[in-house]
């Protein structure tokens, strides 16, 4: 199996997409008004930023308070790939030679168990993060 199958093998799909907001009310009201319910809320502390998740149907959003939204199109930050042993998938992408921009593999008190994830670069500046449910 080579590096882009093993990694397909180890991803179960889209995860989430970020999106950074300057106002987590008026993006609460409008993802709201459009159908999505809110899942999870929650603050990071160590970015001292307020976090909400957004579903409708397959497709959750996370939202984040950290005003420095570009509010303009283009302006989602990053979009997350759910996987099942982000270690693993760490090492693949090494051995692709991709730099990894995030602090190594990160976490985040999210959810019931937190999460662990980290984050390259693709070839437009997109950030693309691996995130692994505990």
């Amino acid at each position: 199996m080579n590096t882009a199958e093993q990694i397909r093998s180890l991803c179960k799909g889209l995860q989430h997409v970020g999106i950074p907001t300057n106002d987590l009310g008026k993006t609460d009201a409008f993802y709201k008004s459009l159908g999505f319910e809110e899942v999870y809320r929650t603050r990071n502390e160590a970015a001292g930023e307020d976090v909400a998740f957004y579903r409708l149907g397959d497709l959750t959003l996370e939202v984040y308070q950290n005003g420095k939204a570009a509010l303009c199109s283009g302006a989602i930050d990053h979009i997350a790939i759910d996987v099942t042993d982000v270690e693993s998938v760490y090492a693949l992408v090494g051995e692709l030679g991709y730099s990894v921009v995030s602090d190594g593999i990160e976490s985040l008190p999210f959810w019931e168990h937190g999460v662990r994830y980290f984050i390259i670069l693709g070839p437009n500046g997109e950030r693309v993060e691996f995130n692994q449910y505990l």
